[in-house]
């Protein structure tokens, strides 16, 4: 199943997220930013019920697509994000 996966960034922090209907996040991969050009990401959470659903993945995806577009680059220190980056060398052009 595919989530709506959302942006926000306010300050120097950011996240890409899937909404739960009554608020907050049932899913998120957060980032802090290091400057105009590069994120740092931090951690990485998906809740239980959708487990096994490839969510943390959706939400790398649309943060790699979001960075090739906005020529932002990253630094994984989340280990889920880590391990991906690690895993798809399809992805590590957006890498620092």
């Amino acid at each position: 199943m595919t989530h709506t996966v959302q942006h926000q960034e306010a300050d120097s922090k950011g996240a890409f997220f899937i909404a739960r209907p009554e608020g907050g996040h049932l899913a998120e991969m957060t980032y802090s930013r290091a400057n105009p050009t590069l994120i740092i990401i931090d951690h990485t959470e998906v809740d239980p019920s959708l487990a096994g659903q490839g969510v943390g993945r959706q939400l790398l995806d649309a943060l790699v697509a979001w960075a090739r577009e906005t020529q932002t680059k990253i630094v994984p220190l989340c280990p889920y994000a880590k391990s991906q980056f690690d895993k798809d060398a399809s992805i590590r052009d957006v890498l620092r």
